[in-house]
């Protein structure tokens, strides 16, 4: 039985609690992963020029791995039901079975190994993005860090799952400048992305062994994530493709 805490905040109806707790409980019915902990937050902004002034979060524990979810809109119950809704989706995507690839024990092996191809694609948010916005759109696309344009200050910005709060943000300059209002809780690194070329971001990856390389590309000025495909080849996402 997953611990679902509801919290509530701002001129909303008593009954919101009782009724998010149903439904985020009904969508975790999708999933046979265990589901120890649950926390929901709902919140009604008081600035009355805001279209969407309520906001729904939810940190979902997913047999240990944290699955953030948000929310926005105008109504707390249709924030709910959104919210509820980008929660079935997301659980749907993490139930679907990956078959792994083999590899028959009498199959020749051939020669060895080929260097990994690099796969360049744009990135899929060229319009700029909140905080929330991008966090947002990282969850629907099941992703682990995503690649966008930071509203309030302009500067190319990656999003990801890593720090204290489970997700940290790291801006191409680096620095102390604050980040826009925001409802979902990150960590923000001030260090500014290294200047890199293409070989040298790959060299990075390789040695580090970590899962992206956030660097600035020298050649065009606009900060780029090169990183490891399921296919063994590298992505590399870069805001200048078009």
């Amino acid at each position: 039985m997953s611990e679902i805490v509801v919290e509530v905040r701002g001129s909303i109806a008593d009954d919101l609690a009782a009724y998010a707790r149903g439904e985020v409980a009904d969508a975790l019915t999708r999933t046979r992963r265990p589901v120890p902990r649950v926390h929901v937050r709902v919140l009604k902004h008081g600035d009355p020029a805001r279209v969407e002034p309520v906001t729904a979060h939810a940190n979902v524990d997913l047999d240990g791995r944290p699955l953030l979810v948000h929310a926005a809109a105008a109504t707390p119950r249709a924030a709910v039901d959104l919210l509820v809704e980008r929660l079935e989706h997301r659980l749907a995507r993490l139930s679907r079975d990956r078959r792994p690839r083999r590899v028959r024990a009498d199959e020749d092996a051939g020669p060895g190994p080929s260097e990994p191809e690099i796969v360049r694609h744009a990135t899929s948010s060229p319009a700029p993005l909140s905080v929330d916005g991008a966090v947002a759109e990282m969850e629907d696309l099941g992703l682990d860090f995503h690649l966008f344009v930071e509203a309030s200050t302009g500067q190319d910005a990656v999003v990801y799952r890593d720090g204290p709060t489970g997700l940290r943000l790291s801006r191409a300059g680096g620095g102390p400048d604050p980040v826009g209002s925001h409802d979902i809780a990150v960590t923000v690194s001030a260090q500014p992305a290294p200047l890199l070329d293409t070989a040298e971001a790959v060299e990075r990856l390789r040695v580090t062994g970590l899962p992206f390389v956030f660097y600035l590309d020298g050649d065009h000025g606009r900060a780029n994530v090169l990183y490891h495909r399921d296919d063994g080849d590298y992505g590399l996402i870069d805001p200048a493709r078009r």
